[in-house]
């Protein structure tokens, strides 16, 4: 069962002028294992006190917001020097949420601000160490609490660190699996046994690994805008355009009169139900066709109307009638399955065709809007980046979690300061997720992706901008994720081939699916040299070069040779074709 100590505590008051006082718990349990720290603010028992002191249970923290700062000591008896003990994660049951660069800082571990609107509620936090610590006779266990004063707090201590130690929980949970042990217990007495010490160190390991990322993931939950329901606001004719004046007649919800209209239900008023089951009639041919000719746009470049965000009769005119109507049965059809549609497209005849276009219709069709060619366009800007990621191997295709943090240059959100934050990019594998993954911030776009005309996401774009600047080619070429995925790309052109010519050929299969032309390979040769001349007279450029970016450098004896392939891989992932879709 788990231990319960708190014998022999004393406290005592560390002098930190000017800043608060620190309060110091030390604990001596006697022999025995320590795998998680528990500190419960008894407040219901110190709320007569805290009035007596004239403020609230936790007066230092109501004034100011400050959170409670917790660390932990350990001395041994036959030692007088107080050594730190590693906490792997802390929680409490009660607390105000913290921030850091627009996000959560999840669990309690760097500081414990206390929830005001549960001010005369019990809090209890925990915390799990990071190895289970043994303890001998005479060994002393010391928390201290740094920050707002508190009242009334109690040190408990357990041999057990269960993942589920919720306030009083994570104690209930062991009594009962002690108490009925089957299947459903097991698994919480094995998680208690590895935690405690127990069994195979690299088992636990394994363990707090797992938890740490399922922690990193929120446990598979995200924050979210949800509205709650409310009785509807009657919506009443305006007299003369006055919102103040309600004297006019109650509208219910309707569509408009010139169109033919949902049947009123029996309870007499129109739901968005309604309106989502009127726009899917198997009547109205619209929603149908609008969602068929944005799907063409995003397997050709352009809708069969290249309006596609106004398709009717003050947009263009389809360019082939009978086939995007033929598509939009074809997809109401079918049950609104959008991989059917998807899968139609890609098996037809024109999707397949090459993206050379034809002489013959240079002067009749010089926009290819009689599908006679596959139309050649540039990749968005999130699949700029991932396609990079993919050729040199990096591209993370896990699926899921929370947003990553792409490298941005330091300062970027000085203007961005409330509250104040520093960007800090994902570190890891992580680094290298999708696109689909990364951090979005309205009005301070992440830079790579304003470069390549990523919308803001103010307002609804259907058809994002294509432009061709300079500063596209500058970002490809010095953008970190560039640089570092061109240095991946070169480290495995060296380990897999060892002639340059092999090496280009290598290069250019994965990044153009193509080998490279006779003038591109003698091209690519001579600068190659100049690179190589110029990296062995300057050691400390290549070495700057091949540590750009967090994957791990490879050992080599010669640091030029791969700054030099390095350069080369830069220009290949630069290439407009390395970036253009076909």
């Amino acid at each position: 069962m788990a231990l319960q100590t708190k014998a022999r505590a004393r406290a005592k008051a560390k002098k930190k002028p000017p800043a608060k006082e620190a309060l110091e718990i030390t604990v001596d349990p006697g022999p025995g294992v320590v795998a998680a720290v528990a500190v419960e603010l008894a407040v219901e028992l110190a709320v007569e006190l805290a009035a007596k002191e004239g403020g609230t249970v936790l007066a230092d923290g109501a004034r100011d917001g400050a959170p409670l700062v917790i660390s932990l000591t350990v001395s041994r008896a036959d030692s007088d020097e107080e050594k730190p003990v590693t906490v792997d994660f802390a929680d409490a049951d009660r607390k105000a949420p913290r921030h850091a660069n627009g996000t959560d800082i999840p669990g309690i571990a760097t500081g414990w601000k206390i929830d005001s609107a549960a001010a005369e509620k019990t809090h209890t936090g925990v915390w799990l160490l990071a190895e289970p610590l043994t303890l001998a006779a005479g060994d002393t266990l010391t928390v201290t609490l740094a920050g707002p004063k508190p009242f009334a707090p109690h040190v408990k201590i357990s041999p057990f660190a269960p993942a589920d130690f919720a306030a009083g929980e994570w104690m209930r949970r062991l009594a009962a699996a002690f108490a009925a042990p089957g299947p459903d217990a097991e698994s919480v007495l094995t998680e208690a046994w590895l935690t405690a010490g127990g069994g195979d160190p690299a088992a636990a390991a394994k363990l707090r690994a797992l938890r740490a990322e399922q922690r990193g993931h929120t446990e598979g939950k995200t924050w979210t805008m949800v509205t709650q329901a409310v009785a509807p606001y009657p919506i009443h004719i305006l007299p003369r355009g006055n919102f103040l004046d309600e004297s006019g007649p109650v509208v219910p919800p309707a569509t408009p009169g010139f169109l033919p209209g949902p049947g009123v239900p029996e309870s007499g008023r129109l739901t968005r139900l309604d309106l989502a089951t009127w726009l899917t009639a198997p009547e109205n041919p619209l929603t149908a066709r609008t969602f068929a000719n944005r799907m063409w746009r995003l397997l050709f470049g352009t809708g069969l109307s290249a309006a596609v965000d106004d398709l009717g009769a003050q947009g263009e005119p389809p360019s082939h009638p009978e086939l995007l109507d033929w598509l939009a049965v074809e997809f109401r059809d079918s049950g609104w399955d959008v991989k059917h549609l998807l899968k139609t497209i890609v098996l037809s005849a024109a999707y397949q065709r090459d993206s050379n276009g034809r002489p013959d219709l240079a002067e009749i069709d010089p926009v290819n809007r009689l599908l006679a060619a596959q139309n050649p366009r540039r990749l968005d800007a999130e699949f700029v980046r991932d396609n990079a990621l993919s050729i040199a191997g990096l591209l993370n295709p896990d699926i899921g979690g929370p947003a990553v943090k792409p490298y941005q240059p330091p300062g970027y959100y000085v203007n961005l300061q409330f509250p104040d934050r520093d960007y800090v990019a994902t570190p890891g594998a992580d680094q290298w997720r999708r696109g689909i993954y990364s951090h979005w911030q309205r009005t301070f776009l992440q830079p790579m992706l304003a470069n390549f005309d990523a919308p803001m996401r103010d307002e609804c774009t259907a058809a994002r901008t294509v432009s061709n600047t300079p500063q596209q080619a500058l970002t490809l070429l010095n953008d970190p994720t560039f640089s570092e995925a061109a240095r991946v790309l070169a480290a495995r052109l060296l380990a897999t081939a060892k002639e340059d010519p092999a090496r280009l050929d290598l290069a250019a299969r994965r990044a153009l699916a193509r080998p490279f032309t006779k003038k591109e390979t003698e091209s690519l040769t001579r600068f190659l040299a100049t690179q190589r001349e110029y990296y062995q007279g300057a050691p400390e450029d290549a070495a700057k070069l091949i540590h750009n970016g967090t994957a791990p450098v490879p050992p080599t004896e010669n640091p030029a040779e791969l700054a030099a392939w390095t350069s080369v891989c830069r220009v290949i992932l630069n290439l407009h074709e390395t970036i253009t879709r076909y």
